[in-house]
Parts: structure tokens; C-alpha cells; sequence
């Protein structure tokens, strides 16, 4: 009978799945009944919305127009003043309110907004539409952030333009540091700007937590206004999320409706104390965990990042939700960069592309390795697997190689390795070799190693030198912890006075205890919050 070995891996809190798996998703589904009175309504509510719509839009336009006449737009500008922040702060709020209230908004407001003396900067959650801009409208129109290409559209740019929006630029390389200062300019003017008003999450989300705040907003430590958007609707036609209805659909389905109701809540605001002011994040995480509380949503680390990698996944033939890592998280405690993180999802999808619903399964992790399933690969598959469903999202697949596999994967292993299997010591390893110590190490009389030296064996001379070795498993982490985990079976079957299923040299032993100490620490999650 073989020995079963009990892996002590402790698992840390802060590494486990969070309460919501993809707030990115949002799924739409009418019933009959709702269908046909969608129809029913929109065939007398959306003509009549249409005209009401472009004749507001038509009484803007020249609004729009003289407010921003011969003004500055890019560059250094300072905030409008006299007639011309009357008409955007009065005639042009009035007119962008009978805007929605003609597409069918019923807007509640709750709270007091603070003034721009008290609170510089608005920050509104959870975003989840861009039907979230008629927090801009009950505000006011304070300034957003925005891209410096928006105000080349068509209409609405003309609009956006009339908020003296903060630009950002996909060509400037400065862009962010420039918008961050911006931001920080304008909230420490004493009263002298309007409001700015930002989504800290940065991204649409379906309402249902809120995700990593960006640090824009808290990064001048000036007093910041929480203002929070719900939609409590039966049918819900505005949310806009990566994974969902598009933006036609909704706009149709929202103007079937008889009204469509939404709050918007103003909570008092936030002043950072001295840590917080030092550090922008501390002083995000205050402002989401009062919003989330007011709001009895929880909370969790994803970020746009987690979308990117959705696309991403979804370009590699993967199921889009397969790219979600919670980003925030994962770069922080892993220290990786998006980069690093992409190429994983490449990897990953080299195993996982075979597979239904992006999940590896023992048989494909075995197949990938070009290896049969043994106990040690059974070991190796379950340190990866951190909740035991018997598969391996790409989650796991980040924090395994993360954590097991490239701590592990050092000279000095490679060099062990290399060793053992150079069973004459002429510095090249033959499939005779090779195979010889993977049938004994793995138990299996029959096999066939073929395909993983060819694949070793670049230069197709028939043995493997150490530089083949080493490239090959400095690209392959997953060995090298493979690899180690036999060694520690070995040991351990040794100190339980067994025979071990291979005997390894005396070199390999004292290799198996000093590996066995650098595995101990990474597969403990030993990175700290």
C-alpha cells in the first residue's frame, strides 16, 4: 500500500476567494409578461421621449455654445466665472435635469451637498452606468475626469466641455501625474473651483460590492464627499457592465419604462486624519468601508485591471470571468505588475485551452507536464488546488507558481536535479537516463518520455546539456516544485523507516533536506498583508 502523506499548508485569509466572484457580470433575462409590456409602452412612450429629448438637446446646444465661446479648453484654465457659471450652473442644470426627467428618471435625492469649501471632491459609488452621469446633474456639474478625446464627439463633447472636465491623454506618457496634480490644484483652491467629481472604482460594476477605489480622489488629503447611487427597480435596464447588455439595448429597454427611479444619497463628508493624508490608500479603504457599510454591500480587490484580463482571457479562447484575479490583491501581496499577471494567463491557458469553463483538471495538469498522475503530482495539483474542488482556476494558477513554483525554482535545485539525472556524471543527460529515473521516481514501468526530451532537447542532439536543462526549467516553474515535492516524499517516507519508491543518492538526500526548508516557506502563503 502506498503512503498517504497529510500536507500541513496553512492558507492565508487574506488569499481566499472574496464574497463576490464577478462583479462584472450583469444578466438580463424578461419574462413574457415583461417583454410585452415593454413593447406595449414603448410604442407610446419612446416617440414621445424622442421628441422631448431633441428639443431639449436642441435648446442646450446653443446654451453649450455661448458658455464656452472663445475659451479655453486644454491646457492651464481657469474656472468660469459671472455669466457664464450662471448659465452652466444654473440654465444648463435645469435643462440637463428635464433631460432625464424626459427619458424617465424619478431622482430622490437624500443628505445635504456640502460646498466646494467643505468637500473639494465628490466621490460616487457603486458606478454602474453611464446613466450614473445624473449625480453630475443633482451636483450641479461640478468637474469630472475625463479623456481629452471626448471633446471631440459630436454634442455631447461641446456639453463636456462646459464642466471644464480634468483631461487625461492616452499620449502623454505624463498623463496620469499631470491629472493627479490637476486634481490636487483645483481642490486646494479655497472654494475658488467648482466640485470635482470622481468614481473612484473606475470601472462599471453590477452594484452588488465595491471594488478597489482609485487613488485620484484621496491622493491631496483635502475633506472628499460620499456620495452613494442606487437603482431600486424591479426590472433593472441601466446597469452596464463588461459582461451584459449593451449600451443600445439598455438605452431602448430604459425608455419602455413607465419611470425609472433612482437615489442618490449624500453622506456628510470625510476628513483624512494624518496617516491618511500620507497615505492616499488608507484614506480610499476609510471612504469605501463607510459607503459599503451605509450601503450593506461588502467589499473586494478587483479593479479595471480584472477587466483587461477578462478581454484578455476571452481572446485566448478562455470563458472572460476566467481573467479575474482580484488584481489589487494579487499584485500587491505577490508583488507582480499586469505584465507579469498576462503572461500567467497565457500560460495558463496553454493547459486550461482544452478544457470547459477554464478550469485544469488533474488530467490536464498531468498532460501539460507530459506526465503520468503520480502521488507526487497528485501532491503538487493539490497545493495549487486552495479551495479541494478538484480543479484549478487561474487564481490558483497565479498564487501556485506565484508562491510554490518559482521560490523553489533556483540554481540550486535545477543543479540537484541535473545531478540526479546525469546518472554517468559526463555533464549531458540521454533518454536512456531520463527515462530510466522518471519510471523509478514515478512508479510506471511503460514510460514514455519521448515528447518532454524532444522538448527539452532543443538543438535535437540526442542528450541534454545543463544550459537546455536550465532554459527549459527556468520557463517551466511547475517542475521545479514537481521535482521537490518527490524529494520530500522521499524524505518523508525515509523518516517513516519505508523504502522509498526510488532510491535517490546520498547527494539527492541531502538535497531533498535543504530543499525541503525553502519549500516549507512558500508553502505557507508566507507573504504578509
Amino acid at each position: 500500500m502506498s503512503l498517504q502523506r497529510v500536507v500541513a499548508l496553512p492558507r492565508q485569509h487574506s488569499l481566499r476567494l472574496p464574497a463576490i466572484l464577478n462583479p462584472f457580470v450583469h444578466q438580463l433575462k424578461l419574462t413574457k409578461a415583461e417583454t410585452v409590456k415593454c413593447v406595449l409602452l414603448g410604442i407610446i412612450l419612446v416617440p414621445i421621449r424622442s421628441v422631448i429629448l431633441l428639443l431639449v438637446l436642441m435648446v442646450l446646444w446653443p446654451v453649450a455654445v455661448m458658455i464656452t465661446f472663445r475659451q479655453s479648453l486644454k491646457g492651464v484654465v481657469e474656472p468660469l466665472t459671472g455669466w457664464r457659471r450662471f448659465l452652466r450652473q444654473r440654465v444648463m442644470t435645469f435643462l440637463a435635469r428635464i433631460y432625464f426627467f424626459g427619458m424617465g428618471f424619478r431622482v430622490i435625492v437624500k443628505g445635504r451637498q456640502a460646498s466646494s469649501a467643505e468637500a473639494p471632491i465628490l466621490v460616487v459609488a457603486p458606478h454602474s452606468s453611464f446613466f450614473d452621469a445624473i449625480v453630475s446633474v443633482e451636483a450641479g456639474l461640478p468637474s469630472t475626469v475625463s479623456r481629452s478625446e471626448s471633446l471631440e464627439a459630436p454634442i455631447f463633447g461641446r456639453f463636456l466641455s462646459c464642466v471644464q472636465p480634468v483631461l487625461v491623454s492616452r499620449k502623454d506618457p505624463d498623463s496620469r501625474k499631470n491629472t493627479i496634480l490637476e486634481i490636487d490644484r483645483r481642490a486646494k483652491s479655497g472654494g475658488h473651483w467648482q466640485q470635482v467629481l470622481l468614481f473612484p472604482e473606475g470601472t462599471c460594476t453590477n452594484r452588488s460590492c465595491l471594488i478597489t477605489f482609485k487613488q485620484g480622489a484621496f491622493v491631496p488629503g483635502v475633506p472628499v464627499q460620499p456620495v452613494l447611487i442606487r437603482y431600486p427597480n424591479k426590472l433593472d435596464t441601466v446597469t452596464w457592465t463588461w459582461q451584459g447588455p449593451k449600451v443600445a439595448k439598455l438605452l431602448l429597454l430604459t425608455l419602455c419604462q413607465l419611470y425609472t427611479t433612482v437615489e442618490i444619497e449624500f453622506l456628510p463628508p470625510m476628513i483624512p486624519n494624518e496617516t491618511e493624508k500620507k497615505c492616499p490608500a488608507k484614506f480610499a479603504q476609510s471612504v469605501r468601508a463607510v459607503m459599503a457599510e451605509v450601503l450593506g454591500l461588502s467589499v473586494t480587490d478587483h479593479t479595471y485591471e480584472d477587466c483587461r484580463l477578462m478581454i484578455a482571457a476571452g481572446e485566448l479562447t478562455l470563458p472572460m470571468e476566467a481573467g479575474l484575479v482580484e488584481f489589487t490583491k494579487i499584485s500587491r501581496k505577490l508583488e507582480l505588475k499586469w505584465d507579469n499577471v498576462k503572461k500567467e494567463l497565457e500560460s495558463f491557458a496553454n493547459i486550461a485551452c482544452s478544457c470547459k469553463g477554464g478550469r485544469i483538471t488533474i488530467e490536464e495538469f498531468a498532460s501539460f507536464l507530459k506526465l503520468p498522475i503520480s502521488p507526487a503530482l497528485q501532491e503538487l495539483f493539490s497545493l495549487f488546488d486552495r479551495n479541494g474542488d478538484g480543479t484549478i482556476d487561474f487564481r490558483e494558477y497565479v498564487i501556485g507558481v506565484t508562491i510554490l513554483c518559482r521560490p523553489v525554482n533556483n540554481e540550486g535545485v535545477i543543479q540537484t536535479a541535473f545531478k540526479l539525472f546525469d546518472i554517468d556524471e559526463d555533464n549531458c543527460i540521454t533518454q536512456e537516463e531520463f527515462s530510466s529515473l522518471l519510471r523509478s521516481a514515478l512508479g510506471v514501468c511503460d514510460l514514455d518520455v519521448h515528447s518532454l526530451f524532444t522538448e527539452i532537447d532543443v538543438d535535437g542532439s540526442g542528450h541534454i546539456t545543463y544550459d537546455e536543462f536550465r532554459s527549459f526549467a527556468l520557463t517551466h516553474p511547475e517542475y521545479a516544485k514537481l521535482f521537490t515535492t518527490y524529494l520530500d516524499l522521499q524524505r518523508y517516507q525515509a523518516l517513516q523507516g519505508e523504502e522509498p519508491e526510488y532510491n535517490i543518492t546520498s547527494h539527492g538526500c541531502s538535497a531533498s533536506h535543504a530543499v525541503h526548508s525553502s519549500q516549507e516557506d512558500s508553502a505557507s502563503d508566507k507573504k504578509d498583508d
